[in-house]
């Protein structure tokens, strides 16, 4: 187990997503007071990350290409699942996923009105993924598709910071068994370590028990469970360490796996499978003005610098819903602080090493801002 390979554009790493696309994906699930369909939830999880994403990797000189990412969608097909202009298309640079959304969605988010009380707001989102639910889960099929797209990336940047499959089911296979398929994908490898896979398995059923980061199959209540967390990579200890942020417990044996998760532990499965940590991203520590500190690593999970009654700012300040009790589930990089207030902008994606010149410039992409401001 190395993980320690520097994050650059010349030396990306890629995320991977494999998304159930089948027809139970349409069954409802509940999120606070609503329900809506588990498709639906997951799209949105998808193009909120990818939206935090390309802000967090925004400079001066626009979006830089740190990560390549891609979605393979699985049900009555098999296949590239973006849609609009970078539709069919694998692992794509992160830059031009953000260049090139399919629409902006208008919704409402409420937000404090200064008086102590909230009022909603509208916001246009950029979508780059949509809900699918229909046919089968060939699980199987996917699984080889996945394998195929990063042997070819690999092949590309064989010294890259190992590539991450976040695998988001909610059945079991329809194709066979996939396990030795799921093991292939892990069985790849880069200089710097073998990929990661990151099993979630999602359920409708309100009275389904979670199970989350387990260490040992012997609890787990069938063999397919069990197949799901034999498949999925451990957990390595910055993950254990942003997993006990989010408050689970995990041990050295800990997987990359939950069961029966609601749209509240994908989001938090979504992020500790998508946060890396002792890399420091390049170009990033060198352009911060000095503050006579040491840079910080990329994993934002320990790092709080600011005052302790400074919140947690999500980093989807173009189009994340506030809960009306001004709860949400933390997004993907908790650490960035609430600079809501002084109107500062959500800090870059290399928390390793904060932006302090005040006069630069952030070239957001043209779809970001506070949803009112929309350029």
């Amino acid at each position: 187990m190395s993980y320690k390979a520097e994050i650059s554009r010349d030396n990306p790493s890629c995320f991977l997503f494999l998304v159930d696309q089948s027809k139970s994906m349409q069954d409802e699930i509940s999120i606070g007071e609503e329900t809506q369909p588990v498709a639906k939830g997951v799209a949105d999880s998808i193009n909120r990350w990818l939206q935090e994403l390309s802000i967090k990797c925004a400079k001066s000189e626009g979006v830089r290409d740190y990560y390549h990412v891609g979605v393979i969608g699985y049900g009555a097909d098999v296949g590239p699942s973006f849609v609009g202009p970078i539709a069919g298309r694998e692992l794509i640079p992160i830059s031009e996923i953000a260049d090139n959304p399919a629409r902006l969605d208008e919704r409402t988010k409420m937000v404090p009105d200064g008086a102590g009380g909230l009022v909603e707001q509208s916001i246009r989102s950029p979508v780059w993924f949509d809900p699918i639910a229909s046919g089968g889960t060939p699980m199987c099929r996917a699984a080889g598709e996945a394998k195929r797209v990063l042997e070819s990336w690999i092949a590309e940047h064989p010294d890259s910071f190992p590539p991450i499959v976040i695998h988001i089911t909610d059945g079991e296979a329809t194709d066979g068994n996939p396990t030795d398929q799921l093991n292939a994908l892990t069985s790849l490898s880069t200089s710097d370590g073998n990929a990661m896979l990151f099993n979630i398995h999602l359920s409708a059923n309100p009275k389904a028990t979670p199970v989350s980061f387990s260490d040992s199959p012997d609890d787990l209540p069938d063999s397919y469970s069990k197949m799901l967390f034999e498949t999925a990579s451990p957990l390595t200890p910055s993950m254990r360490a942003l997993a006990k942020e989010h408050g689970f417990d995990t041990s050295e044996d800990s997987r990359c796996f939950v069961l029966n998760a609601d749209l509240v532990l994908l989001v938090q499965a979504i992020d500790i499978g998508t946060r890396p940590s002792n890399v420091q991203m390049e170009g990033l520590v060198g352009e911060a003005e000095a503050v006579d500190e040491e840079p910080e690593e990329l994993d934002a999970a320990a790092e709080d610098e600011g005052a302790d009654d400074k919140k947690q700012e999500e980093l989807d300040t173009a189009g994340e819903d506030e809960a009306a009790d001004g709860e949400k589930p933390e997004e993907l990089d908790t650490a960035a602080e609430d600079k809501a207030a002084d109107g500062e902008k959500p800090e870059e994606l290399d928390t390793a090493a904060e932006d302090t010149a005040d006069d630069e410039e952030q070239a957001e992409p043209a779809w970001s801002g506070d949803g009112q401001n929309v350029r």
